[in-house]
């Protein structure tokens, strides 16, 4: 730097605070458009969920006429599209052509991986062929291990929104509210904290509307999340309605252990950070400490142990 003009040295430095700004405020647009607050008005300005029962007219509408045709081309198998449909649900993916989308993924993903393979390492190789069936096996479990993982992604969000919407229930029904309106109130204010818990409580009480019967529409509840929590609140549920009991107190009791199971998780899940730093550690932050610190020491060694050799 000593040996550089005036002029470079400016330059240079400026290059590199102009880079620094514009780092900065990149990073700071991302960042403060992932604030809570932003987000919040974000939703309240665009609703996220339909009126109860709206029908997707517009999706269907939008929909062309070639992707209708193309549907019933479709490999369509009942077990399997039946397995799949379910596991849609479960993922909160109710559309009609979902199903068929990830069948056609299923085919087509493994088809484009192993061509991409193929041409990467060469088809003239048996290497080649090689990395193309690794590749088309990858693209074939891909989509259902990205559906599983919605699956758990969605059924931790109900599970975690599960203690607040009871709170909700309980001050409805201790304000003097029907169960059933007291579901209709805490879908409504949950909307924005909790989308996926009140989604499903939209299709709970499409399903009490539509003429079925309260408990089985909590057991359909159950029986789409999957969600421990919510199997235990239908359970809730029919003793009350069968022995008489009061709802709101049942409620308060099950909303305490819910807390106090998700207060436990949280609780595990910090105390297993310092397990996982261990690795992280020991690959990337040891090697380079002892780099440093044994490195001269290493060298002066070696040159020793040359001389006296010498």
């Amino acid at each position: 730097m000593q040996g550089l003009p005036v002029e470079q040295i400016i330059a240079v430095a400026a290059v590199f605070v102009s880079v620094a700004l514009l780092a900065g405020l990149a990073a700071s647009r991302v960042l403060s458009s992932q604030t809570p607050e932003r987000r919040r008005l974000q939703e309240i300005l665009q609703p996220a969920m339909p009126p109860y029962g709206a029908i997707a007219t517009d999706v269907a509408a939008s929909r062309s006429a070639r992707a209708g045709r193309l549907a019933g081309w479709l490999p369509k198998s009942v077990r399997d599209m039946s397995g799949l449909e379910r596991r849609l649900a479960n993922a909160g993916y109710r559309t009609p052509l979902a199903a068929q989308a990830v069948f056609v993924a299923m085919f087509v993903v493994p088809v484009v991986l192993g061509g991409i393979a193929l041409f990467v390492v060469g088809w003239s190789t048996r290497n080649g062929w090689i990395a193309a069936a690794f590749g088309g096996t990858v693209g074939y479990l891909l989509p259902g291990l990205l559906l599983d993982r919605q699956v758990v992604k969605r059924r931790l969000q109900i599970r975690q929104g599960l203690p607040d919407a009871l709170d909700l229930l309980i001050v409805c029904l201790e304000a003097g509210s029907s169960l059933d309106q007291a579901v209709v109130k805490t879908s409504d204010e949950l909307a924005l904290a909790y989308p996926v818990l009140a989604e499903e409580l939209h299709v709970l009480i499409t399903e009490t509307r539509a003429g079925k019967s309260r408990i089985e529409a909590f057991r359909n509840l159950a029986q789409r999340t999957k969600v421990d929590d919510v199997r235990a609140l239908v359970a809730m549920l029919v003793q009350t309605d069968r022995f008489g009991t009061s709802v709101s107190q049942a409620l308060r009791a099950l909303s305490h252990s819910m807390r106090t199971k998700r207060r436990q998780a949280a609780e595990e899940a910090a105390a297993k950070v310092g397990v996982k730093l261990v690795f992280p550690l020991v690959l990337c932050l040891f090697p380079a400490f002892f780099i440093v610190v044994l490195g001269p020491a290493v060298l002066r060694l070696m040159r020793a142990f040359a001389q006296m050799g010498s």
